[in-house]
């Protein structure tokens, strides 16, 4: 008998394992027709059931387990995620209480308890569950993401810095461990530890483009001296757009400052005070005593919270702007009437795009905004967002010098993480923006300004994937406003 027990349980066992649900499932009917005293097969039927949606039937297996082994652990642990699933948190909070008394260590039925707590809005109750669970695993990234949500939740920002502190130290080694804690420590305002650390970035393939070497030296922040010195774009336009406020800082340093940008932006950037010259092509550059990357000027100037160079506008529209005149007709026919400028959805190739983009239906509310002019200004938007009368301006956005003058003709950006948001923030011109729940370091955490742009405010959602709230908010504060 037991014998026979055993092998058709390694039969369904192993008909799961190989992804064959149904087969799967008509082995346990069978064993357990044979075998109904089987309690550890309920439970193997009953997560077989749930795993195929069954809640109502997983509930019944398990019921047969307990009812033949009343502190069976593993049977009292699927209840409790069974009841969990079904909605019955306050009886799934009984259930996993129990097993957990009977047996400490299942680390499954702690993190469904935090959970239930969670759903329960009991979040000191889940905090509490979660840090056994943490000295259970601490390595665990179940654990650490749910902490994570949690301090998110709570605004516990210091315990939040922490625990991602930790995650950096636990999840990666080397050159990926530095940059993780650099992005962490800015992220959290630790400068200029995070600039220190930032610099790791060249020892991590792929974290930005191929270093440029010059046979000049390195710039280290020393005086000039009349000496030339060449600052250099290494990432995105928004990086660019974000660190050429420094070049009146190292302008008054004594000498010519020069800088080699992507030419999409060469003319847009060339507004900068303290800029000399520049140049979007390496074989054109004119003689330079000294260089550095242009995500170093933090670093060289050694930049906290209170020193960032904050002062807007440090750009402006360039005399040059290739649709200026198609930019201008376009603009004209909504004289009178709000303008608000929108961009949804950034670079689809962007390693953080699932975080930094929404579906262009959640604007959906923004349509109850009265007399407003909406424009869309982004590149590559499959579907137009669901605005009255949206128009897009991206035919006529060929670089950044039109984007520039299109936007100074608005009364308001809303936008998403993009190079959008730096140019509207350089130049001044207010703007919302709507972030992640854990951003690009940039955008800090716990505030709803920008040290870096203070035409800019902040967003944020409050759980992940979730923009339903974010765009709810700007709704209400455009309406009050109104």
């Amino acid at each position: 008998m037991a014998e026979s027990y055993k092998k058709l349980l390694e039969e369904a066992q192993a008909l799961r394992q190989e992804g064959q649900h149904q087969s799967a499932f008509m082995a346990y009917c069978d064993l357990l027709l044979v075998h109904p005293e089987a309690h550890e097969a309920w439970v193997d039927f009953g997560d077989l059931q749930l795993a195929l949606n069954l809640k109502e039937d997983a509930h019944t297996s398990l019921a047969n387990a307990l009812a033949i082994s009343p502190d069976f652990p593993p049977a009292l642990a699927g209840q409790g995620r069974v009841l969990l699933r079904m909605g019955r948190l306050e009886e799934a909070v009984a259930v996993l209480a129990r097993t957990l008394t009977i047996d400490p260590p299942r680390l499954e039925a702690r993190l469904d308890l935090a959970r239930c707590h969670w759903k329960l809005g009991q979040l000191d109750e889940a905090l509490g569950v979660l840090a056994v669970a943490a000295k259970q695993d601490p390595s665990n990234p179940i654990v650490t993401r749910f902490l994570i949500d949690i301090y998110i939740q709570r605004s516990m920002w210091p315990e939040l810095h922490e625990e991602m502190l930790r995650r950096a130290n636990t999840d990666y080694s080397g050159a990926e461990r530095k940059w993780e804690l650099c992005c962490v420590n800015l992220l959290f305002g630790a400068m200029p530890l995070g600039w220190d650390q930032h610099e790791s970035r060249w020892s991590h393939p792929g974290l930005t483009n191929p270093r440029r070497e010059f046979p000049q030296a390195p710039w280290r922040g020393e005086a000039l001296e009349g000496r030339t010195v060449l600052l250099h774009c290494e990432q995105g336009f928004g990086d660019t757009l974000m660190f050429v406020r420094y070049a009146p800082l190292v302008k008054q340093l004594g000498g010519r400052v020069l800088l080699l940008v992507q030419p999409e932006v060469a003319d847009l950037v060339a507004t900068c005070p303290g800029v000399d010259g520049v140049f979007s092509d390496e074989g054109s550059l004119p003689p330079f005593d000294v260089h550095l990357p242009i995500l170093s000027l933090p670093y060289v100037f050694r930049t906290d919270l209170a020193s960032i160079p904050g002062e807007v506008p440090y750009l402006d529209v360039p005399v040059r702007v290739p649709n200026r005149e198609r930019l201008r007709e376009r603009l004209a026919q909504s004289q009178g009437r709000t303008r608000i400028a929108i961009s949804w959805a950034g670079n689809p190739t962007h390693a953080r795009d699932a975080q930094r983009s929404l579906p262009a239906e959640a604007l959906r509310p923004l349509q109850a905004l009265p007399d407003v002019a909406w424009y869309a200004v982004q590149h590559g938007s499959t579907a137009p967002a669901p605005l009255p009368a949206l128009e897009s301006l991206a035919p006529l956005l060929s670089n950044f010098s039109d984007t520039a003058y299109a936007l100074s003709g608005m009364d308001l950006v809303i936008t998403v993480d993009t190079a959008l948001a730096h140019l509207a923030g350089a130049l001044g011109i207010p703007t919302l923006l709507m972030v992640s729940y854990l951003p690009d370091w940039r955008w800090l955490m716990g505030r709803e300004d920008s040290p870096w742009y203070p035409s800019l405010r902040i967003y944020r959602q409050t759980s992940a994937d979730r923009w339903d709230s974010v765009v709810q908010q700007i709704l209400m504060d455009l309406t009050q406003e109104a």
